[in-house]
């Protein structure tokens, strides 16, 4: 079987260190990225035919592209590319400053959308390729004093999943990968704060837990790059792929308060249609005309 060529943004450490580690060991080729390349020698272990180690700061567009042609240069191709750079940020969203609100959306959303937008053309040209987009559960179901950070990953989610749409016909897969916590640096020495109001309770607590690192997550880095190298091979991965028991506990909450909400005001909902619904008990999605469903 021919070898697969991956991009990995934030390859240094966390998921990131985890996938290029993994991915060189099974004997695919990694281009490897950091906004210090330094922080790669680690990897220096593997065969040096099968990585490219570049530096990368995700923010600055002539970068990326330049990161892309160079590695299109070097191995030919790019088969996959995995967007996992990003860091988290918590505080009140009156409290963050604008530089810190730039930064979180620059890092965790714009990045993701160029990179994929850079690498589409030479999918297109290849017939084939896969996008990874590293989110977060917190880009399905929000938290209190995460507004900014989850503003990126919910973009990101909807980002992923009508990119999916635009690319399948051309062979192209996208996956929002969307975790629970990781035992990685996220809540550690990656996390930020804003400096809040002691009236935010909630907040005060959690960043309390982050920074007396109290925060215990139950995902494992090695096996969630296990579970995403995985997916390349699968002949019908999902559009969003949510991992860690934690994460599917948030999902299922989420999704039922949503339910029994839309329920509870399907009445007002319905009701602004030029012609009132009879029913509103009910309205089966699956009923309604294509182009209805294309527009929601």
């Amino acid at each position: 079987m021919k070898s697969k060529v991956w991009f990995i943004t934030g390859s240094s450490q966390g998921l990131g260190k985890s996938l290029a580690k993994t991915i060189l060991a099974q004997g695919d080729k990694v281009i490897a990225t950091a906004r210090n390349i330094n922080d790669l020698n680690d990897l220096d272990q593997y065969p040096k035919e099968n990585i490219l180690k570049l530096t990368l700061n995700v923010r600055d567009q002539k970068q990326i592209y330049q990161a892309i042609n160079d590695s299109i240069s070097h191995f030919g191709r790019i088969d996959v590319l995995v967007n996992n750079a990003g860091f988290g940020i918590t505080g009140a969203a009156e409290s963050f400053s604008d530089e810190q609100v730039i930064d979180q959306l620059e890092t965790n959303l714009y990045a993701p959308i160029e990179l994929s937008r850079a690498v589409i053309p030479h999918m297109r040209h290849q017939g084939s390729g896969h996008i990874l987009q590293i989110s977060s559960i917190g880009g399905r179901v929000a938290s209190t004093g995460l507004s900014i950070y989850q503003a990126a990953k919910f973009g990101l989610s909807g980002f992923s999943e009508a990119l999916q749409r635009e690319l399948a016909p051309l062979g192209i897969t996208v996956i929002a990968v969307e975790p629970g916590g990781i035992k990685t640096q996220w809540s550690g020495n990656s996390m930020g704060y804003a400096d809040s109001p002691d009236i935010y309770e909630d907040i005060q607590t959690r960043v309390s837990t982050y920074k007396r690192g109290q925060f215990v997550p139950v995902g494992d880095p090695d096996k969630m790059a296990k579970v995403i190298i995985d997916l390349i091979d699968h002949p019908k991965p999902p559009v969003h792929l949510v991992l860690g028991s934690d994460a599917v506990g948030v999902l299922q909450n989420g999704m039922s308060m949503r339910e029994a909400e839309l329920k509870e005001w399907l009445s007002v909902s319905v009701s602004t249609d030029t012609e009132t619904q009879t029913d509103v008990n009910f309205i089966d999605i699956q009923a309604l005309p294509t182009q209805q469903v294309s527009e929601i």
